[in-house]
């Protein structure tokens, strides 16, 4: 079967063929990184981690991007009533988030580019868009998209024109033509830090949410590219304010499939801090690993809407310890060279994941495996196990898993080792730190030496 994704600009689901034969690039929006990573984080961030591994199990080779927006009101507000520059508060938040990702167990992307770093970028398509007359800059010195000028606007999202000004309750401000025009570029205020501040050819500013995500996902992947995503709640405006940019200012396809996971809420309710109900991904690891909370998010399908509760966790734990307690039964288990995907159960496996995803099917697989495990059957372990590994589950010695350790195998660790040792010599110094932080959430420790990397159990 031939994978399949739903596309949220067609609504349907597509067979997926990547631009470049046997190359998929992928872009996922990040996390502004103004505080703690919280539950709804981590849906996006596991959501996209399947799709990631997937990709990669089917033999594709991906160029996977997720960035960091670390320059935002919230940002600058946040630093300013802490007493810090913005790069202090946001170099803090970006450690406890890689912490955190890597206790969930999610891999460490090719490439995790900073919004700060790609200013000229932006200001290098804010200004095609000026000369084709799709922005102008206001009185106030703002730079505004004009979202009437630019044919298709809505698209994603499903709403025309009318529709969405029908929808706005915003008088017509003074710096701006129309209400849905959104700022490209904000102009330094008199009370704003220095740290928020670049020169450019509109004054002193800083680049609007949209801009950043536009330039940073064709300065390192190119145009057009395979897969583009991130939470439901991005679909509008942020992604539909990215299209405008991006075609507007290239004139050609920006992104072939557009794919967003479904909303969070807390037993049945929406996540919200006024509501006593909001939780940080750290929050929830101080009671429950972060393979449970992986299983526990698998269960549902990326697309649809996902409740929260100690209950349910409770129940994927358990099912986690099943499947694991199955593992330490059949005794030392052999890593697969391959999978046989022609082998029935991993054929219906595939099958479930080549439908869009779908990890509640492929789960099912798992567990039905586990009977023929618990009368055992070494091969079914390690098929068990290599199912599982491809959705980023059951990596850990059992017995350690069983006992409350978070112990890995050793090749694993000296594998994430070597990645990142490739990663520092490509200058991928992101994707190293991240692969630290992923073993130091498994109770690894790296100590440099010149004669190489050595680890030991923290």
């Amino acid at each position: 079967m031939t994978l399949r994704i739903h596309n949220t600009l067609t609504r349907r689901q597509e067979p997926f063929v990547p631009i470049e034969p046997g190359h998929v690039r992928m872009y996922v929006c990040g996390i502004t990184v103004y505080d703690l990573c919280h539950l709804g984080h981590a849906r996006m961030i596991l959501a996209f981690d399947t799709v990631y591994r997937w990709l990669l199990a089917c033999g594709y080779r991906v160029t996977y991007v997720r960035n960091i927006t670390d320059i935002e009101d919230k940002i600058i507000r946040r630093a300013v009533e802490r007493g810090i520059t913005i790069r202090q508060l946001t170099d803090e938040m970006i450690a406890t988030m890689h912490q955190d990702f890597a206790a969930l167990g999610a891999a460490v992307p090719t490439h995790e580019p900073r919004a700060t770093d790609f200013v000229p970028q932006m200001l290098g398509i804010i200004g095609k868009l000026q000369g084709k007359g799709l922005a102008y800059q206001a009185e106030g010195g703002d730079v505004n998209f004009a979202v009437r000028r630019f044919e298709g606007y809505g698209k994603l999202s499903g709403k025309s024109l009318d529709e969405l000004r029908a929808g706005e309750r915003v008088a017509v401000l003074g710096d701006k033509q129309d209400p849905l025009d959104f700022v490209l570029w904000k102009a330094a205020k008199p009370d704003e830090p220095e740290d928020a501040q670049w020169p450019s050819a509109y004054g002193p500013g800083r680049p609007g949410w949209h801009i950043e995500c536009s330039a940073m996902s064709e300065s390192v992947l190119g145009l057009p590219i395979d897969i583009h995503g991130g939470g439901m709640d991005l679909q509008f405006p942020h992604h539909e304010n990215e299209i405008a940019q991006s075609v507007g200012a290239c004139g050609g396809e920006f992104v072939r499939t557009w794919m967003h996971n479904g909303f969070l809420n807390i037993d049945d309710t929406k996540m919200s801090k006024s509501l006593g109900n909001f939780f940080t991904i750290a929050d929830v690891l101080k009671k429950f690993d972060g393979e449970s909370v992986r299983l526990f998010m698998l269960r549902t399908h990326y697309r649809s809407p996902f409740n929260f509760s100690d209950t349910l966790l409770e129940e994927a734990r358990s099912a986690l310890k099943r499947l694991y307690t199955a593992l330490d039964a059949a005794g030392p288990v052999p890593d697969l060279a391959a999978i046989d995907w022609a082998e029935p159960r991993a054929a219906a496996f595939k099958a479930a994941m080549d439908d869009d995803f779908n990890t509640p099917g492929a789960l099912a697989v798992l567990f039905d495996l586990v009977g023929d495990v618990n009368r055992g059957q070494t091969a079914d372990a390690a098929l068990l196990k290599a199912l599982a590994g491809t959705l980023g589950l059951l990596q850990a010695q059992p017995k350690a898993y069983l006992q409350g350790g978070s112990s890995v195998d050793e090749n694993f660790v000296q594998s994430r080792i070597d990645a990142r040792t490739a990663a520092k010599q490509a200058r991928n110094f992101a994707a190293a730190d991240g692969i630290r932080a992923e073993l130091a959430a498994l109770g690894i420790e790296l100590k440099d030496r010149p004669q190489g990397t050595t680890w030991v159990r923290a």
